[in-house]
């Protein structure tokens, strides 16, 4: 009889012991993963860079960037600014980003300007690595982008990069290659503008978002 409840008592601790092994497993796999969200690939003269685009947090600004990814429309970007602490001495907020894009605004690529959403909004701050939408009016952004060399909190909402105080559009982050961005950074440039722009020769998407 002992031995029988002994063995009644054992089963009752493994069964309780695999149970919770099963709520850890499932808690585990509810937990948000990077992977989850859609990651791109930008080749570029210099190297690749992979980028993970937010379109939980920026529905908008991310799925506008993923639209110029999957029909093509980056196939004559370039990477042709670059803002460093050494070369801007009329602004007394500085920032440290390179940019790019189609550079022209009348190029038959664009696509028409995009509502802003801003910092405060979607939770995407101007972190090291993190890509947003260079604009000039709220609203306005459409293909031009850029990329943070560092943290960059006067670029949020209520920084004073820009006067209007709305900040810029953060939608993603690199994942891998900001040896690649920084590399771009160091580029000879006059007045910000890259002597010999950095061609971007490929984007494409390596994640797809289900």
């Amino acid at each position: 009889m002992k031995r029988l409840q002994f063995l009644k008592y054992l089963l009752f601790i493994l069964s309780f012991t695999y149970c919770f092994y099963l709520v850890i497993s499932c808690n585990e796999s509810e937990l948000p993963k990077n992977t989850s969200l859609p990651t791109i690939e930008m080749t570029t003269e210099l190297g690749e860079i992979i980028i993970e685009i937010d379109t939980i947090n920026a529905p908008i600004t991310a799925n506008n960037f993923l639209t110029y990814v999957d029909e093509k429309r980056f196939s004559n970007a370039s990477f042709y600014r670059v803002v460093r602490m050494d070369n801007q001495p009329d602004n007394l907020i500085k920032i440290e980003v390179i940019q790019g894009g189609l550079r022209d605004d009348e190029s038959p690529l664009s696509l028409p300007p995009i509502e802003h959403e801003s910092t405060d909004k979607t939770g995407i701050v101007h972190k090291d690595g993190v890509i947003s939408m260079a604009r000039v009016e709220p609203g306005s952004a459409s293909s031009e982008f850029f990329i943070c060399i560092g943290d960059q909190p006067e670029l949020d909402f209520g920084g004073q990069r820009n006067p209007d105080g709305q900040g810029f559009a953060a939608f993603g982050k690199v994942i891998e290659g900001m040896e690649v961005v920084r590399n771009i950074q160091s580029q000879p440039d006059e007045k910000q503008m890259l002597i010999k722009p950095i061609r971007i020769l490929d984007v494409k998407r390596l994640v797809l978002n289900n």
